[in-house]
Order: C-alpha cells, then sequence, then structure tokens
C-alpha cells in the first residue's frame, strides 16, 4: 500500500467512525498526492466520508487552494443528491400510501441513517421491494398510470425514473442466487420496521436487523464475485453491524449465516470490516471460528472501484450482448480462485444466471 492509499484509508476510518487519525505518519501529503487521495475516493464512492475525515487533520495538513475547491464542490454535490433523493422517497411513499402500498427500502438512504452524518453518504438509485406480488403489480400500475416509463430488466426487476432519480421495484429482496439456499432465505422475511429518515419527515419500511445486514452481505458477495465493488458497500456493512449490535435477531446471525453457505465468506469480509475499515471485533455479528486474511479481497476492491467500473473491459457493457458476456466471463475468471475457495456454490449459480441473461449485471 503506497503512501497516498495509506492516507486514504487513515481518513477513510476517521469519518467513518468520526474520530481521530490512527495515523499521521503519511502526512503532509503533495497537492499531486491529495490528487490521488481524491480520485481513490472518488472511484471508490466515499468521497463524503473521506472529507469527513478530513475534519480531524490540523489545517497545516489540509490540502490548499484549487485542490480543497474540489472537496468542497464534489462534498456540496453529493449532499444535494442526498435531499433530491429523499424528496424523491417522500413522494413515492405518499404515492404508494394513497393506494394502500407499502414498499420496503433496500440498502440506499435506509442505510445511510447508520452513519453519524448522513448526507455525507454518496447516495445511488432507490431499491424497493414488494412482499407480496400482488402489490408489486399494483405499484407497477401506479407508476405507468402516472405517465412514468416501465423497463423491465432480465432479473424481473422493473426500472423507472422519478424526478430524474433512478428507481429499481426488485423482484427478491436479497442476493442469493443458489435456489436451494435463497428458499431459506425468502422463509426469513418477516419482522418489517417503519423507521423515520434523519432529518426528513418521511417514514419508511425497512428489513428487520438480521434481514438488514444479510441483504447487505449477499449483495457484496454478488459484485465481488462479478465485476467488482468499491468501498461504499463495505463502509454501510460496518456502520450496520456497529449501529444493529444490540438487536436480539442479530444474534442468530451465526447459525443463520452457516446455514445460508455464507460461513466461508463471512469469514474473510469480516477480516476486512476490523483489518482494513477499523470495525472493533466486538461490533461484528460473531467472531469467526478462524482467522483469514483479507489481502485477496482487498485486490478486488481497489481494482475495481465501484460496481466495477474500473475494470478493463468494463466500459463495454452496453456494446453487442455477445461481448457483454465475454466481459461478464473474463470478470468471473478473473476473481475464480478467490470465487471458489469462499463461495463456491453462489459462484456457480450466479455465474449460470449471469451467462443464460437471466440476471442483471449491474
Amino acid at each position: 500500500m503506497g503512501k497516498e492509499c495509506a492516507a486514504f484509508f487513515t481518513l477513510l476510518r476517521a469519518g467513518l467512525w468520526e474520530r481521530d487519525l490512527d495515523d499521521f505518519s503519511f502526512f503532509p501529503l503533495s497537492s499531486e498526492g491529495w490528487e490521488k487521495v481524491f480520485v481513490l475516493a472518488r472511484r471508490q464512492t466515499v468521497t463524503g466520508i473521506v472529507f469527513r475525515g478530513m475534519q480531524y487533520l490540523p489545517d497545516a495538513l489540509f490540502p490548499q487552494g484549487t485542490a480543497l475547491m474540489r472537496w468542497v464542490a464534489a462534498v456540496d454535490a453529493i449532499e444535494r443528491r442526498n435531499r433530491q433523493m429523499d424528496r424523491v422517497l417522500g413522494r413515492l411513499y405518499a404515492m404508494f400510501g394513497d393506494e394502500g402500498i407499502r414498499p420496503v427500502l433496500q440498502k440506499g438512504q435506509g442505510v445511510a441513517r447508520f452513519y453519524e452524518c448522513p448526507s455525507m453518504r454518496e447516495c445511488g438509485d432507490i431499491d424497493l421491494y414488494f412482499p407480496d406480488p400482488e402489490m408489486a403489480a399494483a405499484a407497477l400500475r401506479c407508476v405507468e398510470g402516472r405517465g412514468i416509463a416501465v423497463r423491465r430488466m432480465p432479473d424481473g426487476s422493473h426500472c423507472y425514473r422519478v424526478d430524474g432519480v433512478c428507481v429499481e421495484q426488485h423482484a427478491r429482496l436479497a442476493d442469493l442466487y443458489d435456489p436451494f439456499q435463497y428458499r431459506r432465505l425468502k422463509a426469513m422475511e418477516k419482522g418489517w420496521r417503519d423507521v423515520l429518515l434523519p432529518g426528513t419527515g418521511t417514514s419508511v419500511t425497512v428489513p428487520s436487523p438480521l434481514m438488514d445486514l444479510l441483504l447487505l452481505d449477499t449483495h457484496i458477495l454478488k459484485h465481488v464475485l462479478g465485476w467488482g465493488i468499491g468501498l461504499r458497500q463495505f463502509c454501510d456493512m460496518a456502520r450496520a453491524c456497529f449501529m444493529l449490535r444490540d438487536e436480539e435477531d442479530v444474534r442468530d446471525m451465526r447459525r443463520v449465516s452457516a446455514r445460508l453457505g455464507l460461513r466461508r465468506w463471512n469469514e474473510v469480509l469480516f477480516a476486512f470490516l476490523t483489518g482494513y475499515l477499523g470495525l472493533p471485533e466486538r461490533y461484528l455479528p460473531y467472531v469467526p471460528e478462524r482467522a483469514v486474511p483479507a489481502d485477496s479481497l482487498f485486490g478486488i476492491v481497489m481494482r475495481g472501484g465501484n460496481f466495477g467500473h474500473y475494470v478493463e473491459g468494463r466500459g463495454s457493457v452496453s456494446g453487442p450482448v455477445w461481448r457483454r458476456k465475454w466481459n461478464t466471463s473474463r470478470s468471473f475468471l478473473r476473481n475464480m480462485e478467490f470465487a471458489c475457495r469462499y463461495a463456491p456454490r453462489e459462484t456457480f449459480w450466479l455465474c449460470a444466471g449471469l451467462l443464460r441473461g437471466n440476471l442483471s449485471e449491474g
């Protein structure tokens, strides 16, 4: 890990946990060094969190001039995007509520509530789930009835835009593609909660604490096995572990993980959360029976960035179908050793679904 990368992780941990830096030896940074840290933060979609960490630097170590203005402008855009997302969520829940429909919010703004400063978390799309198929169909009729165009995705989900924000209506709550394990996971869908989003008047429905962790857990795994994934999702998982640690159903995470075939994967995931992101071991849902290195996972994360957008060939996903499948196959082969070591069954089913074309690549 080079100096700039080490400085980046030091700032990330400080911002993630709102605490003093654990190592000042990488500072001061040159203007070129700050540029490298900025690029890393952007690629990993953790610019706001790293900026929060910068607040714990002495003034003399802060970036200067144009470099500082780039950070401020990027953070301002993140805050504005979050306000827009909150407005759209309020509109959606009001619109669906008028029809007697109550969607479950997956990840996104629902997870942002786990952060000390939710507006600093970079948001993506709005992901909704309807436990009842009839309710899901009613939601689509509600959207189309308001003149909003709906597009069906290969995995059975639907996508539409509301006030410039992409909304994905998913056919499944969690990303687990082994059909035998998914049936077990499906049976656990209960205990929905209504929570108030911080700083808004919007009440949303979110999964139970245990399902929240499993949703984040399997979402990371899906993308690690494919194109790759950035640090934002790992930060979400770390903050969720920290905030949900005292919830009663979370104590069942060890047994459920073993039952769903996630035990070996969670060994390396938890090692990454504690080793690179600074989550204290006592806040893990459980402590794995054996310690494993997280270096291989670190390599996947840093190579691909946010959802693997910086992996070679990722820019070709809009080309011909055969090229997209070829690039997806190359992506799986690149991570095959890791995948077979930590999640062999899930790798098989996920890869089969992608190559058949009935799963989304994103």
